[in-house]
C-alpha cells in the first residue's frame, strides 16, 4: 500500500459520477486560501471546519492512496486533510448517508485503506455524513463566519462583556438589554462578539433570548 503526495502524484482530478444527486463545484474561502469542493456538502463541511476552529488548515485531495483489492490494484483519494490547531490530524471523506450505503462494498477496501495510512501517520480516517455537518452549528456558522471581520463598537462591546461577567444569569437577552438602550446596535455587538468567540454559548442548539451566554 503506497500514499502519494501531491507532488508525487502530479495534478490528480477526480472524476464525478452523475447521479440523482447535483454537485456543486467551487471554491471555499479559508484563512485567504480558496478551498476546492465538489459538492454543497463538502462546502459545507469546509466552512464548520473554519467556524469550529480558525487555527484549522484544511487541504482537498490531499493524497492518493495505491492499495490492492481482491487481487486488483486501486486507487483512492481522500476529500479533506484537516489539521486541528490542538495538533489532531484527519483524512476526511465526504459522503451523503443514502450514496455512503449504496457504495459500501465498493468503498470498504478503500476506507480500510486510508484508515491505516491516516494511523500509520498519526491521525485517523472519518467519514463525515450530513447527519454530522448540517444543523444548528452550520448555521451558526453561515451566520457568524461573515461577522468575524466586521467592525465593532467598542463601547457597546464593553458593556456586553461587563454584563456577561457580572451578571447571575447572563443570558442573550440581558447581556442585549444591558449593553445599549439602541436595541438593533445591541444585538448587532453580541452577535459579532460570539462570532469572535470573546462570548461563548452552546451553539450546537439555536440561539434565543434565553440561551445562556459568557464571557470567554
Amino acid at each position: 500500500m503506497v500514499a502519494l503526495n501531491d507532488r508525487e502524484s502530479g495534478k490528480l482530478m477526480r472524476r464525478i459520477p452523475l447521479s440523482r444527486r447535483s454537485h456543486v463545484t467551487g471554491f471555499q474561502p479559508l484563512d485567504g486560501e480558496a478551498i476546492e469542493h465538489e459538492s454543497a456538502l463538502e462546502r459545507d463541511f469546509v466552512m464548520l471546519a473554519q467556524f469550529a476552529d480558525a487555527g484549522a488548515t484544511v487541504r482537498s485531495q490531499p493524497i492518493t492512496i495505491r492499495f490492492d483489492a481482491e487481487g486488483q490494484s486501486r486507487r483512492y483519494t481522500p476529500d479533506f486533510h484537516v489539521a486541528w490547531s490542538d495538533g489532531r490530524s484527519e483524512l476526511v471523506e465526504i459522503k451523503y448517508r443514502a450514496d455512503l450505503r449504496a457504495q459500501w462494498q465498493r468503498l470498504r477496501p478503500a476506507f480500510a485503506a486510508a484508515r491505516r495510512v491516516a494511523v500509520q501517520d498519526g491521525g485517523r480516517f472519518r467519514i463525515v455524513t450530513e447527519s454530522g455537518i448540517r444543523g444548528p452549528l452550520l448555521d451558526h456558522a453561515r451566520r457568524l463566519l461573515p461577522l468575524r471581520g466586521a467592525p465593532l463598537d467598542t463601547a457597546v462591546a464593553e458593556q456586553a462583556m461587563m454584563a456577561a461577567r457580572s451578571l447571575a444569569e447572563p443570558t442573550f437577552g440581558a447581556i442585549v438589554s444591558a449593553a445599549s438602550q439602541d436595541r438593533v446596535q445591541a444585538l448587532g455587538a453580541v452577535w459579532r462578539l460570539l462570532a469572535r468567540g470573546a462570548l461563548v454559548a452552546d451553539l450546537s442548539r439555536p440561539v434565543a433570548f434565553d440561551t445562556v451566554v459568557r464571557a470567554s
